[in-house]
């Protein structure tokens, strides 16, 4: 088990390493470079550009700046924002409880949803139902998430007023019923993706695992076709869906930036098209880094899970 763990955790090093290296190239080679939004300035002359990048170090080689930039990274300094001078995890901070509020609202409605349309689609494989769910899926899968999220401020904010159209809150409601009002339609239109997601994987796994000859053998002994579902197949089944959860983070994440800015939700999605917008680098550096890390964890966290649920895969 060690040797897994220490496997997989120096993978992780190395791709978190790729992506950083990857990000920080390419958001230098913007035409304008990390001091864009300061050549928007009238009042900003060259002189003044010059003595910015001196101050910032932006007048080194690339890879000065990078090994100056990573060398502070891990000692926990990620920089100071462009727009109003504030350390980057303080920035991040004031965002993430609603981007985590978002994601985990949304993916624990995709895992219970989908999971329920997949292992029925399954146990009623070519019937009516299974049918719907083939299909649900594909539209699902089809039509972009802001599109969902337009029709659903539409119908249930605009034309029926049963929720609110956007933000997390009411001003001066700070109830946790007020903070969970205002989550059900972007969870949901977050979620719907997932769940055709979910049930197409589930339902593969679920026939699958009805196949084997273990299963066949639960009947032979007399065993009821729900005993056997909940006892051998459910749990079989969900194996591969664990890691499944982990693959499903970046888009999860990607997800969350578009519904956060079609409800207005103040997240890191939003925070990150809002800082892309103003070329806030640091913050925007700050936000690929910090995302990289949560896939990374979240798929670390999956591996192990599986490793410890299912030993053939951590022996092997």
């Amino acid at each position: 088990m060690r040797g897994f763990l220490l496997n997989r955790l120096s993978q992780s090093l190395v791709l978190l390493l790729i992506v950083s290296v990857i990000g920080f190239v390419v958001l230098n080679l913007i035409p304008g470079g990390p001091l864009a939004q300061f050549g928007l300035d009238p009042s900003m002359t060259q002189d003044d550009l010059d003595r910015l990048k001196e101050q910032l170090g932006l007048n080194r080689p690339l890879w000065m700046q990078y090994l100056d930039w990573a060398w502070r990274l891990v000692q926990g300094d990620w920089g100071h924002s462009f727009r109003d001078g504030a350390p980057v995890l303080d920035v991040i901070g004031r965002h993430i409880f609603a981007t985590l509020l978002l994601m985990g609202s949304s993916t624990v409605i995709a895992i219970a949803v989908g999971t329920w349309i997949g292992i029925r689609g399954a146990t009623h494989r070519y019937s009516v139902f299974d049918y719907l769910g083939t299909v649900g899926a594909m539209v699902a899968l089809s039509i972009p998430t802001f599109w969902f999220g337009l029709i659903g401020i539409y119908v249930f904010s605009l034309q029926l007023g049963w929720l609110p159209a956007g933000n997390m809150y009411t001003i001066g409601d700070g109830s946790a019923l007020n903070y969970m009002h205002h989550l059900i339609l972007p969870s949901i239109v977050l979620a719907l993706v997932h769940v055709a997601i979910w049930s197409r994987y589930m339902r593969s796994a679920t026939l699958d695992v009805i196949s084997q000859e273990f299963v066949k053998t639960a009947r032979a002994k007399g065993l009821s076709e729900r005993r056997i579902l909940m006892k051998h197949v459910v749990g079989n089944a969900l194996l591969p869906m664990i890691t499944l959860a982990g693959v499903q983070l970046p888009s999860v994440l990607t997800g969350a930036l578009v519904t956060e800015t079609v409800f207005t939700w103040p997240g890191m999605g939003r925070l990150f098209l809002d800082s892309l917008g103003y070329s806030d680098y640091p913050v925007v550096m700050g936000l690929l880094m910090f995302s990289a890390i949560l896939v990374i964890l979240g798929n670390l966290i999956a591996d192990i899970a599986v490793a410890v649920i299912d030993p053939r895969i951590r022996l092997s």
